[in-house]
């Protein structure tokens, strides 16, 4: 098992540290008060920023532009799931970064879906305006009517009237729906409801300015509206598109959201490294510029302990994403499925306690907005819910690994003998 790194992708690792030192982490205030100023002075904070659409040129002219998408003819310059990983992390320390290189969800998850799934007319609409950062994207599946940890339940309606597809149905943790710029929705919902379980669901591509289709609210997280990306509710309402909207085909849902999800959720955990990562960095500097009870706090045994342990976790949590990310590459995503669920467990809870510890170590800094942290966490929570809630992936894990052990019945070399 090889986890070296390509040497375009150490080129390009060299030239993101490089971009974050020189333009991201010198404009974190400053992208917040122009968000700040937006909402105050022209009654919008959901205008795109001004910083990161002029960061985007200089991005692209490094080369650092959609590396996430591999195998793509649309995409010559996406990188292998492995070597998108270490780039990914660095990009995932600060929240809006990802935007800044076309690397940012939902974004990512949908041009992959479209890119796998969809046909050469919806590329040629839909992937490729994406692809050039000209439009953003929103994913709708959860529901708030259904515990849609299980996405069987969804109740949403999309059936078929002649040429179109009509659409009923409330959504809502549409991230990325409070963009101006979000011109497509991709929507999960059921075209047969009588059908076996899993071949209910079907995904269909809905602009934006659909008639019938309605953003209720933007959903807040702990306090956070994470304008101008954001989260929101939705109504559809007898929404008729094409039917030639549909992404593979009627039944094909659930198939296209396991493929979907799988990328999804390794560069989640990718990003959730990077986070658990500068907070670490946060967390040292602190301890070492702050003095209590006549030592730094550095010195003091218990914040040493934390220090150890959370490089243990963060450096456990890399390599397993590593592994996935590399199965990825060579025997594909269904075979990764145990070593992804266990990255989605693992990587997010790694960042959470990391973070826990370093707001710890800033005190009451650590919980205001003059450092990263207390936004930093709120994001983080919500990933051990996005892309399916741990208790999912563990059941997930613990299902595969008892498949190994069990012996079948109609076996009877390997089957137990029966007592007399």
């Amino acid at each position: 098992m090889d986890f070296a790194y390509s040497d375009r992708c150490k080129s390009l690792q060299d030239k993101l540290l490089k971009f974050m030192d020189e333009h991201i982490y010198p404009n974190e205030n400053s992208y917040k008060d122009e968000v700040y100023r937006n909402g105050k002075e022209q009654g919008n904070r959901w205008i795109p920023t001004r910083i990161i659409e002029e960061m985007k040129p200089k991005a692209r002219a490094l080369g650092l532009w959609n590396l996430f998408l591999p195998k793509s003819s649309r995409a010559p310059e996406g990188l292998s799931n492995l070597d998108y990983a270490p780039l990914c992390e660095i990009m995932g320390r600060v929240g809006w970064a990802p935007e800044v290189f076309n690397c940012n969800a939902p974004d990512t998850g949908n041009m992959e879906t479209i890119e796998r799934y969809g046909s050469e007319e919806q590329k040629t609409r839909w992937l490729e305006p994406l692809l050039r950062g000209e439009i953003r994207s929103a994913f709708a599946m959860t529901e708030p009517a259904v515990a849609s940890s299980d996405a069987t339940n969804i109740e949403t309606r999309i059936v078929r009237d002649g040429d179109d597809y009509v659409i009923n149905g409330r959504k809502w943790w549409a991230s990325g729906a409070g963009d101006p710029r979000c011109q497509l929705f991709i929507v999960m919902g059921k075209t047969d409801f009588d059908a076996p379980r899993h071949v209910q669901q079907s995904m269909i591509l809905v602009p934006a300015d659909t008639k019938g289709v309605t953003i209720k609210r933007p959903l807040p997280v702990f306090g956070y509206d994470d304008a101008p990306h954001g989260h929101c509710e939705i109504l559809f309402e007898n929404a008729r598109v094409p039917a030639s909207s549909i992404l593979l085909g009627e039944g094909r849902g659930f198939e296209i959201a396991q493929g979907r999800l799988g990328p999804g959720r390794i560069h989640h955990c990718m990003r959730a490294i990077g986070v658990a990562e500068r907070a670490l960095g946060l967390m040292c500097k602190r301890l070492n510029e702050r003095v209590a009870f006549g030592r730094r706090l550095s010195e003091q045994g218990v914040w040493r302990e934390r220090i150890a342990e959370a490089r243990i976790q963060i450096d456990s949590a890399r390599l397993l994403t590593l592994k996935a990310a590399y199965m990825m590459d060579t025997v594909g995503n269904k075979h990764a499925q145990a070593e992804i669920a266990m990255i989605k467990v693992l990587a997010p809870n790694v960042a959470q306690q990391v973070l826990d510890w370093a707001i710890q170590a800033h005190g009451a800094a650590g919980v205001s907005d003059d450092f990263p942290l207390a936004y930093m966490w709120a994001g983080n929570r919500t990933l051990r819910l996005a892309d399916g809630p741990d208790e999912v992936h563990r059941n997930a894990i613990a299902k595969l690994e008892l498949a190994k052990h069990m012996l079948p019945a109609d076996n009877p070399i390997k089957a137990p003998a029966k007592p007399a």
